[in-house]
């Protein structure tokens, strides 16, 4: 008996997104008595519970923890997802959702907005970083969980909602009418905001060095990129830092569509699995950006997708690679659908290569001096402490602060000042980034 089954093909270190759509697959029949009767001693043991535990319990959470059960078996990339959370990887699949374009978070029990993303019903409503949301179409937000608030906040397209604020610094409250729309999450970065909000792909104008970060591979990543590129091309650039750091990953095609906008020729990945043909993905000329030095930064946190692009790059000695090893993940996850897209199964399928052949892939008894993740180039190998760590997490979340509504250019430029007024922090590896491609332009200068 044939099934339709729909395959989503995963790259992400932490969480899951990433699809490919694959051929229905047919169901495999037991070959064997044998799994008739550890079939029988599945459903037996589940009527046994149902039936006579000293508590009722519904079936399906019986069935839903066997399943759990079964795939904590396997590798701790390979997952049940439950109707509950289906929703979620769609939304982080598509890095898009119904709502209103704000980030939010609890501070002290109190719901705050962390910044609105640009563009968004949020921003152009003027709701403003800081502000703090105390009710939602009229109810409270006391008490409320962080994904209650979100849950609230989220909704289908063109509904409204009314948000009751409290400007930071004013003890006035305010009602704001919003109407939700399609949001999307923006993936590619820039080192600050312009006036306007929009960001500014430029990290040093006098050098003309280029910096994008890219915080996850969706399915919009690489044509942002392709536009950030382009921006910074019109501008001048003569070298990029490309920033992975802290990235766990994403879609497949997306590290593909990326890798194949700096490199003209020659093997992209490949992937391998036992049940699954052998696969792999070759650049094109046409598209390429070429003539200018890159940098791309890794850490221990850059993962999956991330490290398919700095394997690539690294392979075909397009880029130098700094930083720290990343994090060593080289499999591939499929999401196969269940009840007619309700629920699915993560399950890991095959395992992805780079150019040269070699693995990725951090096993669980694997060692330093293993074959695993991708190292820094020769002489750039630079380990940020834990402190530094938290230091750049931190600082480069207020550079993603939207602190001005609706294109507030004075607020904005003197946010700006504020912010570099009060930096203390200093990015070691992104000033030797920026000291080793001064030097190459340097050099082609003579």
């Amino acid at each position: 008996m044939l099934r339709r089954c729909c395959v989503m093909i995963l790259l992400m270190g932490f969480l899951a997104t990433a699809p490919i759509l694959a051929a229905p697959s047919e169901n495999k029949q037991p070959t064997q008595d044998n799994d008739y009767e550890l079939y029988k001693l599945l459903v037996d043991s589940i009527d046994q519970v149902e039936q006579n535990y000293v508590l009722e319990i519904d079936r399906r959470e019986l069935i839903e923890a066997a399943i759990h059960g079964v795939m904590e078996k396997l590798d701790p990339y390979s997952s049940y997802i439950g109707p509950d959370d289906i929703e979620q990887l769609r939304t982080t699949v598509e890095s898009e959702f119904g709502g209103i374009g704000i980030q939010v978070t609890l501070e002290e029990g109190e719901l705050k907005i962390i910044s609105p993303i640009y563009g968004t019903p949020a921003y152009k409503a003027g709701l403003l970083a800081g502000d703090k949301i105390v009710e939602i179409d009229g109810k409270s937000t006391d008490n409320l969980t962080l994904d209650e608030a979100t849950h609230r906040l989220k909704g289908k397209e063109g509904t409204s909602l009314t948000l009751t604020v409290i400007h930071s610094g004013s003890e006035n409250k305010e009602q704001i009418t919003v109407t939700r729309k399609r949001i999307h999450v923006e993936t590619v970065l820039g080192d600050r905001r312009k006036p306007d909000g929009k960001w500014d792909f430029m990290l040093d104008p006098n050098l003309y060095i280029g910096y994008v970060r890219l915080t996850a591979f969706s399915r919009d990543t690489s044509g942002e990129l392709q536009r950030a590129l382009e921006q910074l091309q019109s501008a001048g650039m003569r070298g990029l830092i490309l920033d992975l750091r802290f990235n766990p990953g994403g879609l497949l095609n997306a590290a593909i569509e990326v890798s194949d906008l700096f490199i003209s020729e020659g093997r992209i990945v490949s992937t391998k699995g036992r049940s699954t043909p052998e696969r792999s993905w070759d650049a094109h000329k046409p598209g390429t950006f070429e003539g200018f030095p890159i940098v791309v930064l890794v850490n221990r946190f850059s993962a999956s997708a991330s490290e398919i692009v700095s394997a690539c790059l690294q392979d075909h000695q397009r880029a130098v690679i700094m930083g720290e090893r990343t994090w060593g993940k080289g499999s591939v996850q499929s999401v196969i659908e269940l009840e007619d897209g309700k629920s699915a199964l993560k399950l890991t399928t095959a395992a992805y290569f780079r150019p040269s052949g070699k693995n990725i892939h951090r096993f669980p008894d694997a060692k330093d001096q293993d074959e695993w993740g991708v190292l820094p180039d020769k002489g750039f190998l630079l380990k940020l402490n834990d402190k530094e760590l938290v230091d750049l997490i931190q600082d480069r979340r207020q550079r993603d602060i939207l602190r001005a509504g609706n294109g507030d250019k004075t607020t904005a430029e003197k946010s700006n000042q504020s912010a570099k007024k009060d930096k203390t922090f200093i990015d070691r590896q992104l000033q030797m980034a920026v000291k080793l491609l001064t030097d190459e332009l340097d050099k082609k200068k003579k």
